[in-house]
């Protein structure tokens, strides 16, 4: 065991002196784009998870020309409505005084502008000709179709982290050449020496060992140095992004998911370190 463990740790500081600086960096510039755009994607997403994303319609009613409980009544039997909130126009207001940043426009507004309304829960597919229909009915003084930008935001975050997976896909492919293209070179100017310590009965593995893990300290390092361009992004982007956050009111910051996902960049650009590198050395073998 004690034998077999020198023989690790020699091959790694054979590799680690063999190890290329500047792949490394070239590797974690490629992964920092994804890994990035990961990052924004889920900051963002986590933002619309505060928002509710079920399908929902306003019907805003003129209370002297429409019976408020015979409405109701109607809604709450339609089979495409799950649910009915009826929201008159003094719970609205409070409503409204209770926003940050709003109380001083409630209580500037002297009487109450803002109608009754009912708060209809609905499937997908039924918002747009239920809105329809529900805008012919007389009383009802406008109709609107409340938090389908957030689910098209939703959607456009899947789409979008789709495209990253692809992205790290073909730049996963371009970083196992460059490994492969930097091991070949070093296989070409140890030839010699290869050889001759196949002909002292040296085993493929031990051959093979140091350039495993010069492809995988590399990978390893583009990975750090892909996180630590990640965080030196998000922190410049996050000093333009907090003065626009709080003329909203909002503590929002663009936020790296979290140690897991850091971890999974490192083993990601280690895998394409080895997997370069064993491609490379396998190639040769063959060869010779």
């Amino acid at each position: 065991m004690r034998a077999w463990l020198r023989q690790h740790r020699q091959a790694a500081l054979r590799g680690a002196r063999r190890m290329g600086v500047l792949n490394a960096l070239v590797i974690g510039v490629a992964l920092a784009l994804p890994a990035g755009g990961y990052a924004l994607v889920e900051s963002l997403r986590a933002l619309a998870g505060r928002l509710t994303l079920e399908p929902q319609i306003s019907v805003f009613i003129d209370a002297k020309r429409v019976d408020a409980a015979a409405l109701g009544a109607r809604l709450k039997r339609d089979q495409r409505v799950a649910r009915v909130r009826y929201v008159p126009r003094e719970q609205a207001l409070k409503e409204l005084a209770a926003v940050q940043g709003l109380p001083e426009l409630a209580a500037a507004l002297g009487s109450n502008p803002l109608p009754d309304a009912f708060v209809l829960t609905v499937a997908d597919e039924s918002v747009e000709p239920l809105a329809a229909e529900l805008a012919k009915v007389p009383g009802v003084t406008h109709v609107q179709a409340d938090a389908l930008w957030a689910r098209r935001l939703a959607a456009l975050a899947r789409l979008v982290r789709l495209g990253l997976a692809l992205l790290a896909a073909l730049l996963g492919v371009a970083l196992i050449a460059v490994t492969f293209n930097t091991i070949r070179l070093q296989i070409l100017t140890q030839r010699e020496e290869i050889e001759v310590s196949q002909l002292l009965g040296a085993t493929d593995a031990f051959i093979r060992r140091p350039f495993y893990y010069a492809g995988l300290l590399q990978g390893v390092a583009g990975g750090v140095i892909a996180l630590l361009l990640v965080a030196l992004s998000l922190g410049v982007l996050n000093s333009q992004v907090r003065t626009l956050a709080e003329t909203y009111g909002s503590a929002f910051r663009f936020t790296w998911p979290g140690a897991a996902d850091a971890a999974a960049v490192i083993a990601f650009a280690a895998l394409l370190g080895w997997l370069g590198a064993h491609l490379s050395v396998s190639r040769h073998l063959r060869r010779g």
